[in-house]
């Protein structure tokens, strides 16, 4: 049942429910959430959300974005912010592999472009609850500063955090740009050895994708997670 939500931008919430019973999950994994409401839109209602939640957590949750200005949001999301506490909604088993793998001493380079950052902030919250050390450079990808989210969380990290601001305001003190490939490469330092995981918007994850290659990363070192129906500039 839903329990409440939080603000993490202007345009971002985090939506956190209380299962009957304890859900187990690796972090990473994904859920599909119905919320049934009246009038659905040709979308219907359900989506696909990875949880943005830790396995060591209480509560399950989700996080997504929400259009602003002059945009319409689905009436799936619409009913998700009308959600009151105790509401009940209907949540499948977690699934997928997008999870890290089995040995602990291979490097990870994190890219996250936008809110492809939910998987990565159920791992690093797992990883600092469970005090598991790995190796981890992440790059993370926004428009703007104020599209930043799960400060707290990057913050306690022990690994290394790069955060690249396409739009960066005039005190911004860290990296500019778009995330490319190029970037990547120069920032994330891969070895051969290395594990590339890519989350984001659909259209952004196959472009990194095929650019890496280009540039001499192997297909098995990439590892994918896209969110369908999101603009390619995240």
């Amino acid at each position: 049942m839903f329990d409440h939500l939080e603000k993490e931008a202007e345009n971002v919430r985090t939506f956190y429910f209380r299962p009957p019973a304890p859900i187990s999950y690796t972090a990473g994994q994904y859920i599909e959430l119905s919320v049934p409401h009246l009038h659905p839109d040709k979308r219907g209602q359900k989506r696909w959300f990875t949880l943005s939640s830790s396995p060591s957590d209480e509560l399950v949750s989700i996080t997504t974005k929400f259009v602003l200005g002059g945009g319409k949001s689905s009436s799936f999301k619409h009913a998700l912010l009308k959600l009151q506490k105790g509401d009940e909604v209907a949540m499948s088993e977690p699934m997928g592999d997008f999870v890290l793998p089995k040995f602990l001493q291979i490097p990870l380079i994190f890219v996250a472009g936008g809110i492809g950052i939910t998987p990565y902030h159920s791992m690093l919250n797992w990883l600092h609850d469970s005090k598991e050390e790995r190796p981890i450079t992440m790059i993370y990808g926004v428009g703007s500063e104020d599209e930043i989210i799960f400060q707290d969380t990057l913050n306690r990290s022990k690994h290394h955090v790069i955060i690249i601001v396409k739009e960066p305001s005039p005190t911004w003190g860290g990296e500019q740009g778009q995330l490319n490939a190029e970037l990547i490469r120069g920032l994330g330092q891969p070895k051969k050895d290395s594990l590339i995981y890519i989350s984001g918007p659909e259209p952004m994850v196959e472009k990194l994708n095929i650019d890496l290659i280009k540039q001499g990363i192997k297909q098995s070192q990439l590892v994918t997670d896209f969110f369908p129906n999101y603009p390619p500039d995240y």
